[in-house]
């Protein structure tokens, strides 16, 4: 049965330095998996040289039927996954528009609310709303059932990330961790402002611990300001720009490439983390809008992926036995038997 729950931090150091010219950054102490790990032999995790900007894709407004749209930036031609990260999307909600009761199993699915909120109910029982600034962290595992739909009137906003499930991980227990934005840890140095949602920045710890090991940080910065993040060597990285303008430092080089709202910045693997920007004050007052980035990394399967509409499975066959398993009710969703949800008299979306 999914539940909520409230996982309590792990064993995990992290000391904050400031660097020249006020640049804000961290060092990282890790007692986990060797695998995440960069440094030297005692764990310590230190950014020496950020990563290169290897692609940017801007994106456009997509309408997808009345009342819901979206900014989708990975799960396109142009970038189809960036393992283990199946789809990264910024999305508009509001009535008509809703997702009534419909399954999913294999993956992780990942709901960050910018503005507004969003009503869910599903097969366990498992109901509420996610607000502005509230996170739901979802584990489909092995199978779940439930509805989504907008919390109030006009539009909804949010950012929605699906993460792939090793093989090995693809029939877990669904699981639902869910933080409201006062739980959301945030921080706060020289003119950069995080929320820590997964992972850690700035001595600072996310409770979240998602099923594929991940970090996934909103950063605000002022004009001027900047922040130098440490990602672990062998994880797939990206940072979406909400609004603003950001720069990120392009590799060891001084070139920096700028990035406009709604532009996603995809990193290489050949740097230990990332260096984020914001533009100078832009006028003699000192004013300017400064940048909001979504920053996002994850440890890479490198395994099979087959998907088919709400199945991420590693063989077409899995993904065929999903859909059996869903029909019959069975091997993950029993509880889907006779249930519906409270919003199930909603007009499904086509």
């Amino acid at each position: 049965m999914a539940a909520v729950e409230r996982l309590q931090p792990g064993a995990m150091e992290t000391t904050k330095t400031t660097g020249s010219e006020g640049t804000v950054g961290c060092v990282v102490k890790s007692h986990g998996n060797e695998d995440d790990r960069a440094g030297d032999d005692d764990g310590d995790v230190t950014m020496s040289r950020p990563r290169a900007v290897v692609q940017t894709l801007a994106c456009e407004r997509k309408p997808f039927c009345e009342g819901f749209a979206l900014w989708r930036s990975i799960g396109r031609p142009e970038l189809q996954e960036l393992d283990p990260i199946l789809s990264f999307d910024e999305f508009e909600f509001s009535a008509p528009a809703g997702f009534p009761d419909h399954p999913h199993r294999g993956f992780e699915n990942v709901t960050y609310m910018l503005e507004g909120g969003i009503s869910y109910h599903d097969f366990s029982g498992h109901k509420g709303t996610i607000s502005t600034g509230d996170v739901q962290w979802l584990t489909a595992g092995r199978g779940v059932v439930h509805a989504e739909m907008p919390a109030g009137q006009g539009v909804q906003r949010g950012v929605n990330i699906w993460i792939n499930l090793s093989a090995a991980d693809k029939m877990v227990q669904p699981r639902y961790q869910d933080l409201a934005s006062h739980d959301i840890p945030a921080v706060t140095a020289d003119g950069v402002t995080v929320k820590v949602i997964a992972g850690e920045c700035l001595r600072t710890r996310s409770p979240l611990r998602p099923g594929t090991p991940a970090l996934c940080l909103d950063v605000a910065l002022r004009p001027g300001a900047r922040l130098r993040q440490p990602v672990p060597r062998g994880w797939s990285a990206c940072a979406y720009v909400i609004h603003g303008e950001a720069a990120f430092v392009d590799g060891s080089s001084t070139t920096v490439v700028a990035a406009a709202a709604r532009t996603l910045v995809v990193f290489g693997g050949d740097g230990d983390g990332v260096e984020v920007r914001a533009g100078q004050a832009d006028d003699a007052a000192g004013q300017g809008q400064g940048a909001r980035v979504m920053l996002v990394a994850a440890r890479p399967h490198g395994e099979a992926v087959v998907r088919d509409g709400p199945f991420v499975m590693s063989t077409r066959e899995e993904v065929e036995q999903a859909r059996e398993d869903y029909r019959r009710r069975r091997n993950g969703f029993e509880m889907a038997d006779g249930w519906t949800s409270d919003h199930a008299s909603t007009v499904a979306m086509r």
